[in-house]
């Protein structure tokens, strides 16, 4: 019996396209088509770069938490940019690092943004799915994601946009291009609301506040733009919000623990002491527990903690310009600076901020040792890494260490940005380096502290550094209107205020920034004041506490700091110093013990413990590539004994005759009677015949080494 069957073709009558012009080149967004069961979707297209975004939300508000659980993925699909990833499973796997910094970029914008009291789950997912390097997929995911959660039925108070500014030749550029980019001593991430900037992210080549203020407002300019575009597109298909339980503390209950219970958090809080701040909140807590927790719950307790905590805090810095420390509103904490603390690495310091403390370890290596790059990027290796782990005994926990997340990946990243534009080239110094920062204590600014501590260990490892530099963070508390800021926040201050500014930079100007905040966005006058307030921090951490540690770079490198010589041979003779299955150049690294890596454009690297061991690789490289010269001695090896006199291989691959007359300064009857096969000798070219055979002359070579020590 024949089967029928019967469909109909899918006409997508909800299928939209919108398009605006970004930066001269077209932005193309797509809804109605694919990922129809999201709360909200769009693709993004921005000139060649294609950017899925999806928003989904859970039915129901979590159990048992106070905080909003948020999660922002931004997945690099390798077949964006035409490549088969290189794991043994031929697979993506877990998010590279700058898959999560990306997510973090696009987290900070959007979460201050969701109602503070709703507990669901929100899920943001950007999947790249064709890259065009002109086009960053970064600010695509960005735009997709407040696209796709502004018309989604998800409580959200967007949009936002944004937008990456460059600074090329001194004239600002938004969204530069791959080849302006290359240029650019700006590398600024802006992203804004319609009136106010919500995150910016930053490395740059010692910018100037004034610059660097001039360019966030240029982005908020064209920020504006976008935010335009997307409530066009809300008005023609945007869904209702969606109603949400609200999860915040009873008001009543919080002004009943207030009114019992503000004079003993007051009097818990007012130390420096981390420890003993939480040794005085622990019978506060008891006294709640006991009265509290059968009625309303552990989470409620804790809550209260957190809120009364806050309140103290705020009331105190807006009410009375007082902290919780008894600091001054622009004063930093004690600080100290320490180098050469590890005997055995090449190069450490520690820096010190109060209860906050940072050991930053470098370690040179040479460029095998750089880091093979698998990501969506044009850079295949990275010369220079810097990895943060923050252990829980920095914060007095009592667990077991774990692979480092987000915020270590984070922050490890930002001190890499910062010290980036300082470092010298790769023709200046031909080393990878690996920089560790380890956090012995955190009171906050650990991020900024390691700043300092890796500049200190980069100095102390004799890397020649163009300039120090110094990290310092700003905080913020407003209310209405109201507004101040405080330098060098400490954890209390960062955990209940609104904003942690993280400024990076030298005497002449900033390397890096990165702010965080919990409001709905800064005012240009605010975030003025914070670099104003950073830059004279900074000055003050580097004249009066870096620099009279360690002035400048070591003029030597740790005696267990390999010694690295480099050269550029042609292109044409990389083949006679690698040799046939790597001979030849396995035989200068087992002769010299030292490493040679030899580049595709005839840049050759040699690394090793002794200088000596290095000058000699170099020297034999050099007779490789080079042709011999007369006149010229070598030290070479015996390889044939003839009747008429010995072959010398002096490079190799290159070999010479030693005439029997030619082997000693007196008669020579019998070649064996001089030297035997293996034997080094040191001759001279004497001729170099027509068809390019050489002769050589130990009986010379001899005669002008005594000449030599005769004249002194």
């Amino acid at each position: 019996m024949a089967l029928e069957f019967a469909s109909k073709r899918e006409e997508f009558t909800n299928f939209k396209t919108f398009e605006m012009e970004l930066a001269g080149r077209p932005l193309v967004v797509e809804t109605g088509k694919m990922c129809g069961l999201s709360n909200g979707s769009c693709l993004v297209r921005y000139g060649e770069t294609v950017v899925l975004c999806n928003v989904t939300m859970s039915e129901k508000p979590r159990d048992g938490i106070d905080f909003f659980p948020l999660s922002v993925d931004f997945e690099e699909k390798l077949y964006a940019v035409g490549r088969i990833p290189g794991s043994f499973m031929r697979r993506e796997g877990r998010p590279g690092e700058k898959a999560i910094l990306t997510s973090r970029v696009v987290d900070r914008p959007i979460r201050p943004l969701f109602p503070k009291t709703m507990r669901n789950d929100v899920c943001v997912t950007m999947t790249v799915m064709s890259v065009d390097q002109d086009c960053s997929p970064e600010i695509t995911g960005m735009i997709g994601t407040s696209i796709a959660l502004s018309i989604s039925d998800i409580p959200w108070a967007g949009p936002i946009g944004g937008v990456f500014m460059g600074l090329v030749d001194g004239k600002l550029v938004v969204n530069p291009t791959l080849e302006q980019r290359e240029v650019s001593d700006l590398q600024l991430t802006v992203a804004a609301t319609e009136k106010k900037i919500v995150m910016i992210e930053a490395g740059a080549n010692e910018v100037d506040e004034v610059t660097m203020l001039n360019a966030i407002k240029a982005a908020h300019v064209e920020i504006k733009k976008i935010i335009e575009f997307i409530n066009g597109i809300v008005a023609q298909i945007g869904k209702p919000k969606k109603e949400f339980q609200d999860m915040d503390l009873d008001h009543d209950l919080f002004e009943e623990v207030k009114a019992e219970f503000l004079d003993d958090f007051k009097a818990a809080m007012d130390t420096d002491d981390k420890n003993i701040r939480d040794a005085r909140l622990l019978p506060i807590r008891e006294k709640l527990e006991a009265k509290y927790a059968e009625q309303w719950g552990d989470g409620t307790i804790e809550e209260l903690m957190y809120k009364m905590q806050k309140f103290v805090v705020r009331r105190w810095l807006l009410d009375e310009g007082k902290r919780v420390d008894g600091r001054g509103i622009n004063e930093i904490r004690p600080l100290a600076a320490e180098v050469g603390l590890l005997p055995r690495v090449h190069g450490s310091g520690m820096f010190t901020r109060g209860q906050t403390q940072v050991l930053t370890i470098a370690t040179l290596g040479s460029t095998k040792d750089s880091q093979l790059m698998d990501d969506l990027g044009t850079e295949q290796y990275k010369r220079y890494m810097h990895h943060y782990n923050f252990p829980p005994y920095s914060v007095g926990e009592a667990r077991a260490p774990r692979s480092p997340g987000r915020r270590e990946i984070g922050h490890g990243a930002l001190a890499e940005r910062a010290l980036v534009p300082v470092l010298p080239s790769m023709e200046e110094f031909p080393y990878t380096l690996r920089l560790v920062s380890e956090v012995l204590s955190s009171n906050g600014s650990t991020s900024q502290a390691s700043i300092c501590g890796s500049t200190l260990a980069l100095m102390d490892a004799g890397v020649p550094i163009k300039a120090p530099v110094a990290g310092i963070s700003c905080g913020l508390i407003t209310e209405g209107d109201r507004w101040m800021t405080m330098l060098d926040i400490q954890g209390v201050e960062d955990f209940h205020g609104d904003m942690d500014f993280k400024v990076g930079g030298t005497h002449k100007g900033i390397t890096a920034i990165q702010m965080d905040i919990k409001i709905d966005g800064l005012t240009y006058e605010i975030i003025e004041e914070a670099f104003e307030k950073c830059r004279k921090g900074r000055l003050f951490i580097l004249d009066e506490i870096m620099l009279p540690v360690i002035p400048a770079p070591r003029a030597q490198l740790s005696k267990y700091a390999p010694k690295m010589l480099s050269m550029v041979i042609p292109v044409d003779k990389i083949k006679d110093v690698i040799g046939k299955g790597g001979k030849v150049i396995q035989d200068i690294c087992a002769n010299c013990n030292c490493k040679i890596d030899v580049e595709e454009d005839g840049h050759v690297f040699v690394s090793a413990i002794d200088i000596d061991d290095a000058n000699r690789a170099i020297h034999t490289i050099k007779t490789i590539v080079e042709d011999p010269e007369v006149g010229a001695i070598y030290k070479g090896r015996v390889t044939r004994l003839m009747n008429f006199g010995a072959f010398v291989e002096i490079a190799p691959g290159k070999e010479g005759l030693v005439h029997i007359s030619k082997l000693d300064s007196k008669r020579v009857e019998r070649v064996e009677d001089v030297v035997a096969v293996g034997d080094e000798l040191i001759v001279m070219v004497t001729e170099i015949d027509q068809q390019g055979r050489i002769n050589l002359s130990r009986k010379d070579a001899l005669a002008a080494i005594e000449a030599k020590k005769a004249k002194g």
